[in-house]
């Protein structure tokens, strides 16, 4: 990796199909994750483009809520990005097909998942091990829809494996608009280290954009990962979990090679706070208050190792005691809140 690099003008941004990206940083699809306040959230913050949490291509599972919700877009600006997952190439055509009914721009197909119950179905990761199955897939896919179609993949099952590079080759034959790449192995998980080679020789083999993720946690380490890379744009996964300024944090600093004030702790306090409402205005209170746990988690882990607020947060039953909590919290020790937030 490059010990510096200069701010990333110097080419044209990204285009998926018809539609030219505003910068080069991406939220990732993360199942349980991205849903439609956290992309929204992130978008505002400087996300140039936000992926949808993964949908099932098996429309017959449509009807439970956590499907239901998934495919909530109502409000959002463009483009607007669905990841659908599965393994039968004509089901996840009709769920492309679907979901750009329903007003999808962009269809993402998830070849990255490394979880047992996605990899268990011949679905995510799993893919890689068949790539008869992921031309088939892609050709499929492609030919349903008028809209982009995108795709998520690893660099491999293992790495005995790693056949990035001919997936690559694969999808742009297939006519695939842009390909993310995720630095490690299915075997991997979220284990080790993000290796870039793979996607830099990805980045030499085709002529579609490239997007790098894996470890992009800071806008420094961003920038060089475009450069080691020559990669379009990064996406950015785990790293926004507690931290979504850092979509603007990177979009500054790839601009104009300078680094973006870190939020103080008045907007954090915003920020926390109107995330926690849009969580409860899109779940209901019974909902909203549990995945408001792991959301406010990621917020403080690294201002309370001990793990007391978040264990006392996650106590609570009520909408209005999370509310009173973070009121409490930020009343009684704002500065530091902020400035151990932001390390987070």
């Amino acid at each position: 990796m490059r010990d510096s690099v200069s701010p990333q003008t110097d080419r044209p941004l990204p285009r998926i199909g018809h539609h030219t990206l505003p910068n080069r940083v991406i939220l990732a699809p993360m199942a349980g994750v991205t849903d439609r306040p956290f992309r929204q959230l992130c978008r505002e913050l400087g996300a140039g483009l936000v992926v949808s949490e993964m949908v099932t291509a098996d429309s017959r599972l449509w009807h439970t809520r956590k499907s239901r919700q998934r495919m909530i877009h109502r409000g959002e600006p463009g483009p607007r990005s669905v990841q659908i997952a599965g393994g039968d190439p004509q089901m996840l055509a009709e769920a492309a097909r679907l979901n750009a009914d329903a007003g999808a721009e962009i269809i993402d197909i998830n070849m990255g998942c490394p979880a047992k119950k996605v990899c268990n179905k011949a679905a995510g990761s799993a893919l890689l091990r068949d790539e008869r199955l992921v031309a088939d897939i892609l050709e499929a896919v492609v030919a349903a829809v008028d809209i982009p179609v995108t795709l998520k993949i690893r660099t491999g099952w293992c790495a005995q494996t790693r056949n990035a590079e001919r997936v690559a080759s694969l999808a742009e034959n297939a006519g695939i608009a842009a390909l993310a790449v995720h630095g490690r192995t299915r075997e991997q998980r979220y284990t080790g280290a993000a290796e870039y080679d793979t996607i830099a020789a990805i980045k030499q083999r085709v002529s579609i954009p490239v997007f790098a993720n894996g470890d992009v946690t800071t806008p420094q380490r961003a920038a060089e990962v475009l450069a080691y890379t020559g990669a379009d744009a990064v996406m950015i996964g785990r790293g926004a979990q507690g931290n979504p300024w850092l979509f603007r944090e990177i979009e500054h600093y790839l601009r104009t090679g300078l680094e973006h004030a870190p939020p103080n702790a008045d907007e954090i306090a915003t920020t926390m706070g109107r995330h926690l409402r849009a969580l409860h205005e899109h779940y209901g209170d019974y909902l909203g208050v549990r995945v408001a746990r792991k959301h406010v988690g990621w917020y403080l882990a690294s201002y309370d190792p001990s793990r007391a607020y978040r264990s006392r947060f996650n106590r609570l039953e009520q909408t209005q005691q999370q509310f009173e909590f973070l009121h409490e919290l930020f009343r009684g020790d704002a500065a530091a809140i902020g400035n151990g937030i932001h390390a987070a």
